[in-house]
Parts: C-alpha cells; sequence; structure tokens
C-alpha cells in the first residue's frame, strides 16, 4: 500500500502533552456519594461472600452514581483516552476489600482479564525482580519504553508510591502515528505491516514462542484505530533468532520511539495514594520511570493494575489474536519470570 493511502487521526485523543498540561486538566475528585455508592456495593458483594473473580457488573451496579461513571467511561473510550480518579479510600479499608472495590469500578470500563500466566485479575505493580529484564515488566523497578499491553483499557491505582522516582508517562499513540506520517512517511507502511512478538514464555501449551504472524502497531478496523506496540517482545523475537528485522523495521520502531519521548508528546507525572488513571490502552501508550524502593516491606511501592477488555471495540484480526479474548491464560505453577530455552534445545 502507498503512503498516499494513508491518514491522519482526527480524534480528542490525538492530543499532545501541553494539551493535557497537568494532571488537575483530567482529574475527577471524588465526592461522599462516589465512595458511598461503591462502598455499599462492596458490603453486598461481602455478604453474599462473592470471589473476586465473580465480581462483574451485575454485582457491582452502582446505581446512583451510574451517569457519571457512564461519563468516565465515555472520556475513556470515546475522548481524551484518559480518566484520573482521585480520593479512593486506599488507607481505609483492607487491601483485600479495596481489590475488591476497585475490580467493581474498573468493571463498567471493560471486561477484566488475566495478566499474566498466574491468573492475576487484579495485579499488584510491585518489585520483586529489581532490574532484570528477565521479570515481567510490572513486577520490576527498571524504566520502561511507553509500550500498550495485552488489552483494551488499563487501570492503574496507587496504593503506596516509591521512595524515589516512579513517575507515570503517558503518550497519544495517534499523535506519533500523525507526527510520523508528516515527517517520515516512507516508515509509515512498515507499522501498518506490523511485527512479530516473542510471547515471553506466557504462550499456551502448544503454542510457539513467537507470534505466528505479525501484529500490526497501527491498524483500523471499522474506522476504529488500534495501536499495539511492546517493543521489549519485538526485540526479544530477533536477540533470540526466531525473527530477523530489517535495518528499516528497526528505524521505523527508533523513529516512532524518538516521537514518543519528545517534551511535547509525553506527559508525565507522580501518580499519589488513592489515584487512579484509567486508559486507553488501544490510543494511548503509557510507561514508568525507574525507581528506589524503601527497605521496609510495608513501604515498598505498590500499585494494583486492571486489564479491561471491550467485546465490541472493532479490532483488526491481528490485534484480535493478540489480545485474546481471556487475557493471558492461567497456567499451574507458572509465574512471570522468563528462563529462555538451553543453548540447543
Amino acid at each position: 500500500m502507498s503512503t498516499s493511502a494513508y491518514r491522519p487521526f482526527v480524534h480528542p485523543a490525538a492530543w499532545k502533552s501541553a494539551d493535557l498540561g497537568v494532571k488537575d486538566a483530567f482529574a475527577v475528585d471524588l465526592g461522599r456519594r462516589h465512595l458511598e455508592a461503591m462502598c455499599d456495593d462492596l458490603a453486598r458483594c461481602k455478604a453474599s461472600a462473592l470471589e473476586l473473580e465473580q465480581i462483574d457488573r451485575d454485582a457491582f451496579p452502582l446505581s446512583r452514581i451510574r451517569d457519571d461513571v457512564e461519563a468516565w467511561r465515555r472520556e475513556v473510550r470515546e475522548g481524551r483516552g484518559i480518566v484520573l480518579l482521585r480520593g479512593l479510600p486506599v488507607g481505609e479499608m483492607p487491601l483485600n476489600d479495596l481489590r475488591m472495590l476497585y475490580l467493581g469500578l474498573g468493571c463498567h470500563f471493560g471486561r477484566p482479564v488475566s495478566q499474566s500466566a498466574m491468573g492475576d485479575v487484579v495485579g499488584d505493580v510491585v518489585n520483586v525482580g529489581g532490574r532484570d529484564k528477565r521479570e515481567r515488566a510490572y513486577r520490576s523497578s527498571r524504566a520502561l519504553k511507553l509500550h500498550t499491553d495485552r488489552c483494551d483499557h488499563i487501570a492503574m491505582l496507587c496504593v503506596r508510591p516509591a521512595v524515589q522516582g516512579g513517575l507515570s508517562g503517558y503518550a497519544s499513540a495517534l499523535t506519533i502515528h500523525n507526527e510520523m506520517l508528516r515527517e517520515r512517511p516512507d516508515l509509515v507502511p512498515l507499522l501498518y505491516r506490523g511485527y512479530y512478538h516473542h510471547r515471553f514464555g506466557e504462550q499456551a501449551e502448544g503454542e510457539p514462542p513467537v507470534t505466528r504472524e505479525r501484529i500490526p502497531i497501527f491498524s483500523v478496523a471499522d474506522g476504529v484505530p488500534s495501536v499495539i506496540c511492546i517493543r521489549g517482545y519485538i526485540d526479544l523475537a530477533a536477540e533470540e533468532g526466531h525473527v530477523r528485522l530489517t535495518d528499516a523495521e528497526r528505524e521505523a520502531l527508533d523513529y516512532m520511539e524518538s516521537i514518543a519521548d519528545r517534551p511535547d508528546v509525553r506527559l508525565d507525572f507522580l501518580l499519589e495514594p488513592g489515584e487512579a488513571t484509567f486508559t486507553n490502552n488501544c490510543l494511548l501508550l503509557h510507561t514508568r520511570t525507574e525507581f528506589e524502593d524503601a527497605d521496609d516491606p510495608a513501604r515498598k511501592r505498590l500499585l494494583l493494575r486492571l486489564w479491561l477488555r471491550e467485546d465490541d471495540r472493532p479490532l483488526s484480526p491481528g490485534a484480535a489474536l493478540h489480545k485474546g479474548a481471556a487475557g493471558i491464560e492461567k497456567r499451574a505453577g507458572k509465574g512471570t519470570y522468563y528462563m529462555p530455552p538451553a543453548a540447543g534445545s
């Protein structure tokens, strides 16, 4: 396909950092009525002895604040792609209750799916692997590249921040696309063609370690754009010799990253206790800066993460394959640390 076939995306989520400014510009301060509605639904779920995996919109209807919740969801789905809710009671209830409340709220933004082979629908974003690149990124302290996850919407709730660092970063993939189309249109078709992704040892039984087909970085289905970009998995597929990246393919990825990290494109801020971001993972990239943890385990950085799917969102075949209907399949005894195959195996 010639470069003339591609068009800029005109969308509220095609923003630059100056368009949003500071997090106050997209923050919602939760009031008493919001918290009472959440806590009432939480109490009913606990009285019914529901397990975390049984929480859904029917169990957690948030009926008294339905209009507000729907407005937040529309902003994530159709607007700028990001909402920050602050005032969640992270220090006022047991952690397991907080998980249930947070999951119940998250169900209104999408269907929760498993985030790893451990089957975690509420993921603990906590440092267990330090800077070891064989550990999943959400369980490390290393700096990350701007990327997407295997879902449609992401939620991140801060319980405890790091002692130092750990800023959250976001960039509009639509803006990056538009800038590339203006500056380097010759590279854009490579991003639409896509790349093979390493599966980091989390593939289902019988599946190969690398995706069977290319996963498009940019795609459009029924007029709806999507982005998928996990540079680490693309590079790992090449490093292990499963695929070969051409110079042009590397240049396209490098140029995309250079735009994403521009100060006028990327927005960084500290997520503080009780603040939760809900973001459109199909339109925005996200990241986290390197951080230092407290020595006391009770004070270590802790965020709670949700991966949420929107079953009615149009996706290209490659994008749908990458995300999977239920996220990453749970596998007994499997963790998040990747052990590469032994030489010659």
